[in-house]
This record gives C-alpha cells, structure tokens and sequence, in this order.
C-alpha cells in the first residue's frame, strides 16, 4: 500500500516538473524588445569582418547596398556603422566610404581613444595613466635586463645613438626618444605591450607638447636613458628597474607642472 502512493506522488508530479519546463523554454527565444533596429546589422557586419568576408583595408560596401540588403533605412544603417566605427572595425572618415578594419589589439586600443580622452582632461587621470606607465615600462625594462637578444641591444643601441645625435634639437630629440621607449615594448614579443606604447604616446602627447624642451635637458633625459641600457647591457634587472623608475619619475615633475596649468 506504501508503495503505491510513493508511486502515485511521483506519477503527479512529474508532469507538473515537464510543464515547468516547457513553460520557461518559449521565454528564452523571445525577441528582445529593447533591441535596437541597427544591433542585427552591427551582428552581421561584425562577424563577416571577423571572418573575412569583409577584408580587411577595404571599403564597406555603399549605404544603399547596406540599406537594401538588410531592408532598413538610412538612419539605420549609419546607425549601425556608428557603432562599428566605435568598436573599431571600421575607420571612418568624412566624405570617404567607411574602411574595414579587421579586429585587433590596435584597434582595441583606439575604440578606448574617447574614454581616454575624457579620463585624461583632469589632472588626477594624467598622473593616474601616467603611474600606469612607470608600471609597465620598470616591468619591461627589468625583463629586457635577462631576455634581450642580440638585435634588441642593437635597436637599443642604435636608438641610444640617435637620441645622443639631436641632444641640441628639441623636436627631434622628442621623437628620438619615444623611439628608445618604444624598443622596450617589443623586446617581449608581446604585440599588445607595443600597442599600449602608442596609446600612451597619444594620449600623453598632448600635455608633453607642452613642456619646455631645452638642449641641458635634454642631455638629462639623454643619460638616463644611457644608463638603463647599459644595466640591460650588464644584464642587470634590478638596476635596470631602478633606472627606468628614476628617470620616469624625474620626468613626472615637468610633466607635473604642465598638467597642474592645464
């Protein structure tokens, strides 16, 4: 007797256990309401960016293309292509057709471009972002101490060479030394390290242009990089950090009072 209504419990119960289920499956495939119209254009277009169909370098097809093809109007489809141009799979440009850009750390780094931007009009975000440097540059200086190869002292040497060369040309020597930083980037291999070089050069340019440049400090600038190359050189990583940071920091307080005019 026991047994039958242990049976009869769970012969009732488990068609309500199926209708539960059944009764949640339909909601999951329902059209989102809040969607809008251009998101199944950017879905489509992004995937066929991803995969190449859409190569890389060349032009988005024309808007009426766009426009019949997906059977929208024209606000959609710019629309949609605003929204690519800010994930940056497209480079868009007044007056050209929009160019395909196929998805990568470069890209990355330039759909954050606006954020920066905002971030960087306070003093506060500048110093912030430019600690983040320090950060990075001790890292990479302190690894390229015990991984450079051969051609990476040669690319530092060279750059060394070329920044000692213009000491006396303010413009130039600005120039030379990104590139002597720039070298550190790649030492790793790693191409998002390079890529984060030109964000900070681009999103820092702006506040360095504004620095006083002058041969006697350039010299200064010229020594400091001297000197953690040559603890790479030594293969000294402790002294290559220690040199990278000092310079850094010494920099900051030009840099500092720049920002604080802003």
């Amino acid at each position: 007797m026991l047994y039958r209504k242990t049976k009869q419990y769970h012969d009732k119960t488990k068609p309500s256990w199926s209708l539960a289920i059944n009764a949640e499956s339909p909601s999951k495939t329902k059209p989102n309401p809040n969607a809008r119209a251009s998101d199944s254009i950017v879905r489509s277009l992004e995937e066929k960016i991803r995969s190449g169909a859409l190569v890389d370098g060349t032009p988005l097809p024309a808007e009426r293309e766009l426009m019949a093809q997906f059977n929208a109007s024209r606000t959609v489809v710019r629309e949609a292509i605003t929204t690519l141009t800010g994930l940056g799979l497209i480079e868009n440009r007044p007056r050209f057709r929009p160019v395909v850009r196929k998805p990568d750390v470069f890209s990355f780094i330039h759909a954050t471009q606006s954020i920066a931007d905002h971030f960087l009009q306070h003093p506060s975000g500048v110093k912030s972002m430019y600690e983040t440097r320090i950060f990075v540059e001790r890292t990479l200086a302190r690894d390229a101490a015990t991984q450079a190869r051969k051609v990476d002292i040669d690319a530092l040497s060279t750059a060394l060479q070329n920044n000692k060369d213009c000491i006396d040309d303010p413009d130039t020597f600005y120039k030379t030394d990104m590139a002597f930083h720039a070298v550190l980037y790649g030492i790793s291999g790693n191409p998002i390290f390079p890529a984060i070089n030109n964000a900070y050069q681009s999103w820092l340019a702006p506040h360095w242009d504004k620095m006083i440049r002058s041969p006697d400090r350039n010299y200064v600038n010229y020594r400091s990089h001297e000197m953690i190359y040559q603890a790479i050189v030594d293969r000294d990583p402790d002294a290559a950090e220690a040199a990278l940071e000092t310079h850094l920091n010494s920099a900051w307080e030009y840099l500092r009072v720049v920002v604080s005019d802003d």
